[in-house]
Protein backbone atom coordinates (compact mmCIF):
# COMPACT_ATOMS: atom_id res chain seq x y z
CA UNK A 1 0.00 0.00 0.00
CA UNK A 2 1.16 3.38 -0.59
CA UNK A 3 0.36 6.51 1.09
CA UNK A 4 -0.28 9.83 -1.55
CA UNK A 5 -0.98 12.54 1.03
CA UNK A 6 -4.74 12.13 2.11
CA UNK A 7 -5.47 9.41 -0.23
CA UNK A 8 -4.68 5.85 -0.47
CA UNK A 9 -3.73 4.03 -3.41
CA UNK A 10 -3.69 0.14 -3.79
CA UNK A 11 -1.30 -1.75 -6.20
CA UNK A 12 -2.23 -4.96 -6.87
CA UNK A 13 0.65 -8.17 -6.63
CA UNK A 14 0.79 -11.69 -7.61
CA UNK A 15 3.46 -14.33 -6.56
CA UNK A 16 4.24 -17.73 -4.66
CA UNK A 17 6.50 -17.71 -1.78
CA UNK A 18 8.59 -19.81 -4.38
CA UNK A 19 9.02 -17.05 -6.42
CA UNK A 20 10.84 -14.86 -3.69
CA UNK A 21 7.24 -13.93 -3.88
CA UNK A 22 6.07 -11.38 -6.31
CA UNK A 23 6.33 -12.02 -9.72
CA UNK A 24 3.28 -9.50 -10.79
CA UNK A 25 2.47 -6.32 -9.61
CA UNK A 26 0.35 -3.40 -10.72
CA UNK A 27 0.90 0.32 -11.55
CA UNK A 28 -0.72 3.01 -9.29
CA UNK A 29 -1.89 4.78 -12.45
CA UNK A 30 -3.83 1.93 -13.01
CA UNK A 31 -7.37 1.91 -13.55
CA UNK A 32 -10.38 0.97 -11.27
CA UNK A 33 -10.80 -2.25 -13.85
CA UNK A 34 -7.20 -3.25 -14.07
CA UNK A 35 -6.57 -2.91 -10.50
CA UNK A 36 -9.56 -5.27 -9.57
CA UNK A 37 -9.74 -7.75 -12.37
CA UNK A 38 -6.05 -8.17 -13.21
CA UNK A 39 -2.74 -9.22 -10.76
CA UNK A 40 -0.44 -6.33 -13.12
CA UNK A 41 2.45 -6.93 -15.35
CA UNK A 42 5.27 -9.30 -14.56
CA UNK A 43 8.07 -7.73 -12.93
CA UNK A 44 11.25 -6.28 -14.75
CA UNK A 45 13.97 -9.11 -15.29
CA UNK A 46 11.54 -12.27 -14.86
CA UNK A 47 9.62 -14.16 -18.27
CA UNK A 48 6.37 -15.65 -17.76
CA UNK A 49 4.26 -17.77 -19.89
CA UNK A 50 1.14 -19.66 -20.35
CA UNK A 51 0.72 -22.53 -21.55
CA UNK A 52 -1.89 -25.63 -22.04
CA UNK A 53 -2.17 -27.82 -18.94
CA UNK A 54 -1.86 -31.03 -20.70
CA UNK A 55 0.28 -30.54 -23.70
CA UNK A 56 2.52 -27.92 -22.56
CA UNK A 57 1.94 -25.46 -25.56
CA UNK A 58 2.05 -21.60 -25.18
CA UNK A 59 -0.90 -20.52 -25.61
CA UNK A 60 -2.34 -17.30 -27.30
CA UNK A 61 -2.61 -13.68 -25.34
CA UNK A 62 -5.91 -13.84 -24.09
CA UNK A 63 -6.44 -17.81 -23.70
CA UNK A 64 -6.35 -19.67 -20.51
CA UNK A 65 -3.94 -21.66 -19.34
CA UNK A 66 -1.15 -23.00 -16.37
CA UNK A 67 1.06 -19.61 -15.49
CA UNK A 68 4.77 -20.75 -15.62
CA UNK A 69 7.38 -18.22 -14.61
CA UNK A 70 11.46 -17.80 -14.84
CA UNK A 71 14.32 -15.89 -13.67
CA UNK A 72 15.99 -15.12 -10.64
CA UNK A 73 13.40 -15.41 -7.93
CA UNK A 74 12.43 -18.59 -8.80
CA UNK A 75 13.91 -20.74 -5.50
CA UNK A 76 16.78 -23.12 -5.98
CA UNK A 77 15.11 -26.60 -4.54
CA UNK A 78 12.19 -27.68 -1.91
CA UNK A 79 14.67 -28.72 0.77
CA UNK A 80 15.40 -32.13 0.72
CA UNK A 81 12.99 -33.47 -1.71
CA UNK A 82 14.24 -33.42 -5.04
CA UNK A 83 11.03 -35.02 -6.36
CA UNK A 84 9.05 -32.36 -5.07
CA UNK A 85 11.60 -30.47 -7.19
CA UNK A 86 11.90 -31.89 -10.52
CA UNK A 87 7.53 -32.11 -10.21
CA UNK A 88 7.55 -28.17 -9.94
CA UNK A 89 10.48 -26.89 -11.72
CA UNK A 90 11.36 -27.57 -15.56
CA UNK A 91 15.37 -28.25 -16.55
CA UNK A 92 15.06 -25.35 -18.82
CA UNK A 93 14.14 -23.08 -15.29
CA UNK A 94 10.31 -22.66 -15.73
CA UNK A 95 8.42 -22.49 -12.47
CA UNK A 96 5.02 -24.71 -12.54
CA UNK A 97 2.83 -22.36 -10.15
CA UNK A 98 -0.34 -24.70 -10.28
CA UNK A 99 -2.37 -21.62 -10.91
CA UNK A 100 -4.68 -21.10 -14.09
CA UNK A 101 -4.74 -17.57 -15.74
CA UNK A 102 -4.20 -15.47 -18.48
CA UNK A 103 -1.92 -12.89 -20.14
CA UNK A 104 -3.80 -10.09 -21.95
CA UNK A 105 -2.32 -8.02 -25.44
CA UNK A 106 -0.85 -5.28 -22.90
CA UNK A 107 0.69 -7.53 -20.26
CA UNK A 108 -1.60 -7.39 -17.77
CA UNK A 109 -2.46 -10.95 -15.94
CA UNK A 110 -5.91 -12.28 -14.97
CA UNK A 111 -6.13 -15.36 -12.30
CA UNK A 112 -8.66 -17.82 -12.71
CA UNK A 113 -7.92 -20.36 -10.33
CA UNK A 114 -6.11 -23.48 -9.20
CA UNK A 115 -5.08 -26.11 -12.45
CA UNK A 116 -5.87 -28.90 -9.84
CA UNK A 117 -9.36 -27.65 -9.31
CA UNK A 118 -9.75 -27.60 -12.91
CA UNK A 119 -12.96 -30.47 -14.15
CA UNK A 120 -12.22 -32.22 -17.20
CA UNK A 121 -15.88 -32.95 -18.74
CA UNK A 122 -15.32 -35.44 -22.17
CA UNK A 123 -12.60 -33.48 -23.05
CA UNK A 124 -13.36 -29.55 -21.90
CA UNK A 125 -11.43 -27.88 -19.80
CA UNK A 126 -13.75 -25.90 -17.65
CA UNK A 127 -12.40 -23.59 -14.81
CA UNK A 128 -14.53 -23.21 -11.65
CA UNK A 129 -13.76 -19.53 -11.24
CA UNK A 130 -15.18 -18.63 -14.35
CA UNK A 131 -19.03 -20.01 -13.00
CA UNK A 132 -18.61 -19.48 -9.53
CA UNK A 133 -18.30 -15.64 -10.83
CA UNK A 134 -21.37 -16.15 -12.94
CA UNK A 135 -23.51 -17.65 -10.25
CA UNK A 136 -22.47 -15.08 -7.90
CA UNK A 137 -24.61 -12.57 -9.95
CA UNK A 138 -27.85 -14.31 -9.17
CA UNK A 139 -29.38 -12.34 -7.12
CA UNK A 140 -30.50 -15.44 -4.37
CA UNK A 141 -26.59 -16.43 -4.36
CA UNK A 142 -24.97 -15.61 -1.41
CA UNK A 143 -22.00 -17.82 -2.26
CA UNK A 144 -20.65 -20.28 -4.63
CA UNK A 145 -18.53 -22.94 -5.07
CA UNK A 146 -18.05 -25.13 -8.15
CA UNK A 147 -16.65 -28.72 -8.13
CA UNK A 148 -16.18 -32.17 -10.94
CA UNK A 149 -18.04 -34.56 -9.71
CA UNK A 150 -17.26 -38.55 -11.35
CA UNK A 151 -19.18 -39.34 -13.92
CA UNK A 152 -18.84 -42.69 -15.94
CA UNK A 153 -19.32 -41.23 -19.53
CA UNK A 154 -17.60 -37.69 -19.27
CA UNK A 155 -15.20 -38.53 -16.29
CA UNK A 156 -16.71 -35.31 -14.59
CA UNK A 157 -19.55 -33.39 -13.98
CA UNK A 158 -20.09 -29.81 -12.76
CA UNK A 159 -21.34 -29.60 -9.84
CA UNK A 160 -22.43 -25.92 -7.84
CA UNK A 161 -22.76 -26.09 -4.33
CA UNK A 162 -24.67 -22.75 -3.14
CA UNK A 163 -25.59 -20.87 -0.30
CA UNK A 164 -28.39 -19.19 -0.68
CA UNK A 165 -28.71 -15.41 0.57
CA UNK A 166 -30.80 -15.46 4.06
CA UNK A 167 -34.37 -15.99 3.81
CA UNK A 168 -34.50 -16.90 -0.14
CA UNK A 169 -35.63 -19.98 -1.34
CA UNK A 170 -34.40 -21.37 -4.76
CA UNK A 171 -34.37 -24.99 -6.72
CA UNK A 172 -31.90 -26.44 -9.05
CA UNK A 173 -33.97 -25.65 -12.27
CA UNK A 174 -33.94 -22.04 -11.32
CA UNK A 175 -30.39 -21.91 -11.06
CA UNK A 176 -30.08 -23.94 -14.58
CA UNK A 177 -32.64 -21.41 -15.86
CA UNK A 178 -30.74 -18.47 -15.12
CA UNK A 179 -27.54 -20.12 -16.83
CA UNK A 180 -29.16 -21.06 -20.12
CA UNK A 181 -27.93 -18.82 -22.55
CA UNK A 182 -25.35 -16.98 -20.57
CA UNK A 183 -22.60 -19.53 -20.26
CA UNK A 184 -21.79 -22.07 -22.71
CA UNK A 185 -24.09 -25.27 -22.25
CA UNK A 186 -20.95 -27.58 -21.01
CA UNK A 187 -20.61 -25.38 -18.15
CA UNK A 188 -23.86 -25.54 -17.13
CA UNK A 189 -24.34 -27.16 -13.51
CA UNK A 190 -25.52 -30.49 -14.49
CA UNK A 191 -25.91 -30.68 -10.42
CA UNK A 192 -27.20 -28.22 -7.74
CA UNK A 193 -26.43 -29.05 -4.52
CA UNK A 194 -27.50 -25.92 -1.68
CA UNK A 195 -25.77 -26.23 1.58
CA UNK A 196 -25.31 -23.97 4.73
CA UNK A 197 -21.12 -24.33 4.99
CA UNK A 198 -18.56 -25.36 3.25
CA UNK A 199 -15.30 -27.46 4.50
CA UNK A 200 -12.54 -24.98 5.88
CA UNK A 201 -9.34 -24.92 6.83
CA UNK A 202 -7.76 -23.68 10.15
CA UNK A 203 -7.21 -20.57 8.09
CA UNK A 204 -10.66 -20.36 6.15
CA UNK A 205 -9.67 -21.46 2.70
CA UNK A 206 -12.48 -24.04 1.22
CA UNK A 207 -10.72 -27.23 0.64
CA UNK A 208 -12.51 -28.26 -2.56
CA UNK A 209 -11.41 -31.76 -2.43
CA UNK A 210 -13.47 -32.40 0.63
CA UNK A 211 -16.30 -30.68 -0.62
CA UNK A 212 -16.39 -33.30 -3.91
CA UNK A 213 -16.42 -35.87 -1.80
CA UNK A 214 -19.12 -34.52 0.09
CA UNK A 215 -21.01 -33.74 -2.95
CA UNK A 216 -20.47 -37.37 -4.47
CA UNK A 217 -22.13 -38.90 -1.24
CA UNK A 218 -24.77 -36.41 -1.51
CA UNK A 219 -25.48 -37.03 -5.23
CA UNK A 220 -24.61 -41.24 -4.53
CA UNK A 221 -21.87 -41.31 -7.01
CA UNK A 222 -19.73 -42.47 -3.69
CA UNK A 223 -20.40 -45.41 -1.58
CA UNK A 224 -19.90 -45.20 2.05
CA UNK A 225 -16.41 -46.97 2.63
Amino acid sequence: MTRHSSSVSLQIGYGTTENSPVTFCGFPADNLERKSETAGCILDHLEAKVVNPTTGQVMPLGETGEIMIRGYCVMLEYWEDQAKTDECISKDGWYKTGDIGSVDAFGYCKIEGRIKDLIIRGGENIYPAEIEQFLHTHPKVKEAQVVGVEDSRLGEEVCACIKLADGEACTADEIKAYCKGQIAHFKIPRYVLFVTSYPLTITGKIQKHLLRGEAEQQLGLKKDN
